[in-house]
């Protein structure tokens, strides 16, 4: 029972976070990644997923991490998207990693236009005051892109083996 809850809490929780995260200040801590590297690990062993399965899943997000370092040294995304990014595709591995990064950059596309669309406004005075939303407005800031992680990879987590793990007809019969 606890462990259905921690399969489905945890990973929503920490990748929500990591996206107010970075609307509000544009950066997402190191510590969001490690505690989705460190959740999967534990989870992983709690579940009894095998050596193989674990060695495929830190693989994709050794693959992962590589791209989306070669992403953040080019200047298209930030540090932390880049581990989050990675952090997100342990608990994918290969078999969801396509369509969690497809459901990302798709994502990542419609927000950069809502963006570049919402600095050409405006902003309203009742709202200058928000020290968030100034720098979310500011027309040489960057794209807070964690919020399309995120979004991209609570689309994917309910068709992963860890939503399929839980038992539903427990949670059903209380």
């Amino acid at each position: 029972m606890i462990l259905d809850i921690v399969r489905l809490s945890l990973f929503p929780a920490l990748m929500a976070f990591a996206a107010a995260s970075d609307l509000f200040t544009m950066t997402i801590s190191n510590r969001v990644s490690l505690a989705l590297a460190a959740g999967f690990l534990a989870l992983a062993l709690l579940s009894g997923m095998g050596f193989y399965d674990i060695l495929t899943h830190i693989g994709a997000g050794l693959t992962v991490l590589t791209v989306a370092f070669a992403c953040f040294a080019m200047g298209w995304i930030g540090g932390g998207d880049a581990k989050v990014a990675a952090a997100a595709a342990l608990w994918f591995g290969f078999g969801h990693l396509l369509n969690y990064l497809l459901y990302a950059s798709l994502f990542g596309g419609a927000l950069t236009l809502l963006l570049l669309q919402f600095r050409q406004w405006p902003l309203p005075y009742a709202l200058a005051g928000q020290s968030w939303l100034l720098r979310l407005h500011a027309k040489e800031s960057g794209i807070p892109y964690g919020i399309a992680l995120a979004i991209g990879a609570l689309m994917i987590y309910p068709e992963t083996e860890w939503i399929k793990a839980v038992d539903l007809a427990h949670f059903a019969a209380r």
